[in-house]
């Protein structure tokens, strides 16, 4: 596997921004303890990592073992920084939502060899990554084969809700503020309920895998968006199982998304 920590300048965003890439590297011989990838393929299929709230760009490579579950499954992985957006244009902010859904792919594209059929794109994420998976996924069914979330913020409106009221800063309120403003996002594109609700009407829609601890703080709101998910008849998937919000979590559970993503036939190799 090759591993870049790219730099380049956004347009959307005005300013230099990061994302990390790991993308299978053929070799001619066989490192020690790592396996070739397949040397027919010249387009690599690609998943999407988003990283949450307090992380950024490089927490998936610092964290888990991604680098090895991704050469193990043939596929490139990117990891784009869009700092505490929530995966959105914000209100007082960037255009991260933008930049993210229409900036990067053009520009990974150029730079890297990935294949952006359908059956070869995938996107996931955990905690505020896991709420922006989910919206990618839905709010563009066409372009992906699944998607993923681990421990995701799935009630953002129920959120915004408690913290107004309370002032509560488990997902800090003045964040909340500079991403929303004053507004009140159901029944939105930023709201996941109504998306669900206008996804399962859709022919075809890609699958959901939505993964949650039972000690988790989020964990009332995965069971929420599991519920209303089932009631609309989404293309979903809920798993849960002990575990908190934290990294051994999160690096155990990425790996059951690897092998649920290849099960949906995400980076199948005859379209090659």
């Amino acid at each position: 596997m090759a591993y870049f920590q790219s730099r380049f300048f956004s347009e959307v965003l005005g300013m230099q921004t990061e994302a990390m890439v790991i993308i299978p590297q053929e070799t001619d011989a066989s490192q020690i303890g790592v396996s070739g990838p397949d040397a027919s393929r010249n387009l690599w299929p690609c998943l999407w990592l988003l990283h949450g709230l307090s992380d950024d760009h490089s927490a998936w490579q610092r964290r888990t073992s991604i680098e090895r579950y991704a050469e193990s499954a043939g596929m490139a992985v990117i990891m784009p920084n869009v700092h505490r957006s929530f995966y959105t244009d914000m209100c007082y902010g960037g255009k991260y939502w933008t930049h993210l859904t229409e900036e990067l792919p053009r520009l990974m594209g150029r730079f890297f060899p990935i294949s952006f059929r359908k059956e070869h794109q995938a996107v996931a994420g955990l905690s505020m990554g896991g709420y922006g998976a989910a919206k990618w996924l839905m709010r563009h069914p066409e372009r992906f084969a699944g998607g993923a979330s681990l421990s995701g913020v799935m009630d953002i409106v129920e959120r915004i809700k408690f913290a107004r009221e309370v002032q509560d800063n488990s997902l800090r309120l003045e964040t909340l503020g500079l991403v929303y403003g004053d507004r009140d996002p159901a029944g939105t594109e930023d709201d996941l309920f109504a998306l669900a609700s206008r996804c399962a009407k859709a022919p075809d829609h890609p699958p959901l895998l939505q993964i949650c601890g039972t000690e988790d703080f989020l964990y009332a709101d995965n069971l929420r968006f599991r519920d209303h998910a089932r009631s609309v008849g989404l293309h979903h998937e809920y798993r849960e199982g002990p575990g908190d919000h934290d990294w051994g979590y999160w690096d155990r559970e990425i790996q059951t998304v690897i092998a649920w993503l290849g099960e949906q036939g995400f980076g199948r190799p005859s379209a090659f």
